[in-house]
């Protein structure tokens, strides 16, 4: 079958997409930027067609010859009428694309709805739900609660709570009920879905075999991981409060925080279904869904992280618009060094960020990544998804990969912290030259100061770094 995937540089396209390939399947893949997608350009399976469907006049590069669809976009922007209306504009977009196409089906994943109190994202997935509904082809719905996997935000915002507290003053929606489903089971629901003619036009609740409260989920995933943890709730912390609580100690966005929160106030039970009976998916335990989380984490083997996503940070645009570092106007930290062994310095580059550090002066990185957080930044907690690997688009600590390519012996970060302006950082190897650039462009009085007051820090961790990168061992 000829399958589209919408999303497919998230998190669940990306681990959707290898299991439809692995069953012979041709995949469309649409994104926003097609340079985050360059390591599958010579997969002959794999057809990738650059759309935005928040722009209509985009949408007549998806072919019309496909037979599946997944709709796999969400947003998660802070503005509630901005938030409604992009998400109605993006369906309906989708909707118009889609039926103009020989697809028969198409699976959308959402997430449990009750029919009393919904938070704002919610309530938009199930307006998604109403508004892709057509009479040219069949609607498979699959909601999900809290999904429980290697590189989710539920589970990475637990992995920090639990790793660094060992006493928790927690906000009392810790006590809300939910039922978490492993992201392998989504995955199974995903792909079984494909064809079964059971399913058109049907809305199925999907969930985990315990009801278990964020409260249970915390102390269950600390006992997993041999901590001993005690947590308290109290009743007076606001939502906000609760908000910047979820993003000091965790590694999430303040705007992802908030909607969190939001949605975690909220009690949300799946109805029952003999959906798990249809496409013989038997969900695992929470405890094992943790379990094999970890197993993926200690193998390197994260396919895709909600940290990778540009709703981590603030960069909205392509990032090829950012490849094409300015000069004028700008200024610029450049520096350069002989290396004698041009491979184990292009390893160590790649392996730069995250638990590796900076490899100079790395107290003062962690101080500049506190600071960001303070006036509401990333700071340094993302960290990076896979400890060797970098691909274009992926976030590290507060930069996001703007270029990277080992054969040609380059790597371009863009800034994502705080800043009175905008940053580049480029490491290249030439001739056995280690060339190390740092640009910033400053807005107005404020970033000209800015670059002032931090001269004496650049110098200091700049020609540190630089000179680590270029040690022969």
């Amino acid at each position: 079958m000829k399958i589209l995937v919408t999303g497919s540089t998230g998190y669940i396209g990306k681990r959707l997409i290898p299991l439809l390939l692995n069953e012979g399947h041709m995949i469309v893949c649409s994104v926003r930027d097609i340079s985050r997608t360059i390591k599958h350009n010579e997969d002959e399976h794999i057809e990738i067609v650059e759309a935005d469907f928040l722009k209509h006049e985009t949408l007549q590069n998806i072919p019309k010859d496909i037979d599946i669809a997944y709709y796999l976009i969400h947003s998660m922007s802070n503005s509630s009428t901005e938030f409604h209306s992009l998400e109605e504009k993006c369906a309906q977009n989708f909707k118009n694309c889609i039926e103009n196409t020989s697809a028969k089906q198409v699976i959308y994943l959402s997430g449990i709805t009750n029919d009393t109190k919904l938070s704002k994202h919610l309530l938009s997935r199930k307006n998604v739900e109403s508004i892709l509904q057509s009479n040219t082809y069949a609607l498979t719905t699959f909601k999900a609660g809290i999904i429980v996997g290697s590189g989710s935000s539920s589970f990475e915002i637990i992995r920090d709570l639990v790793e660094k507290l060992p006493v928790m003053i927690a906000p009392k929606w810790l006590n809300t009920k939910t039922q978490p489903i492993a992201i392998r089971d989504v995955l199974n629901f995903l792909f079984s879905a494909i064809g079964n003619e059971k399913l058109y036009n049907q809305s199925f609740d999907i969930f985990g075999p315990e009801i278990l409260t964020y409260h249970e989920m915390l102390l269950e995933f600390a006992k997993i991981r041999c901590l001993k943890r005690y947590i308290f709730t109290v009743p007076i912390m606001t939502p906000k409060l609760s908000s910047y609580w979820l993003y000091f100690v965790t590694s999430t966005s303040y705007k992802l925080a908030s909607s969190l929160v939001n949605s975690m106030g909220i009690e949300i039970i799946g109805k029952p279904s003999n959906i798990n009976q249809l496409l013989k998916v038997e969900p695992i335990s929470y405890k094992e869904a943790v379990k094999l989380a970890f197993l993926i984490i200690e193998q390197n083997s994260i396919v895709s992280s909600w940290k990778d996503s540009f709703v981590s940070g603030r960069l909205q645009h392509k990032t090829h618009e950012y490849i094409n570092v300015p000069t004028y106007g700008c200024f610029i930290d450049k520096k350069q060094r002989a290396v004698k062994n041009a491979e184990l310095t292009l390893n160590k580059i790649w392996a730069i960020g995250g638990e590796n550090g900076w490899y100079y002066g790395n107290f003062l990185w962690k101080l500049r990544g506190f600071t960001d957080k303070v006036f509401g930044g990333i700071g340094l907690r993302r960290g990076r998804t896979n400890p060797t690997e970098l691909n274009i688009g992926d976030s590290l600590d507060f930069w996001r990969v703007i270029y990277a390519d080992k054969k040609q012996k380059r790597l371009l970060l863009y800034a994502e912290m705080k800043l009175p302006g905008e940053a580049w950082l480029e490491f290249k190897i030439e001739d056995n030259i280690l060339h190390q650039t740092a640009t910033f462009r400053p807005k107005g009085i404020a970033g000209r100061l800015y670059w002032l007051s931090v001269i004496p820090f650049h110098w200091f961790v700049f020609n540190g770094m630089i000179s680590k990168l270029a040690e022969p061992s």
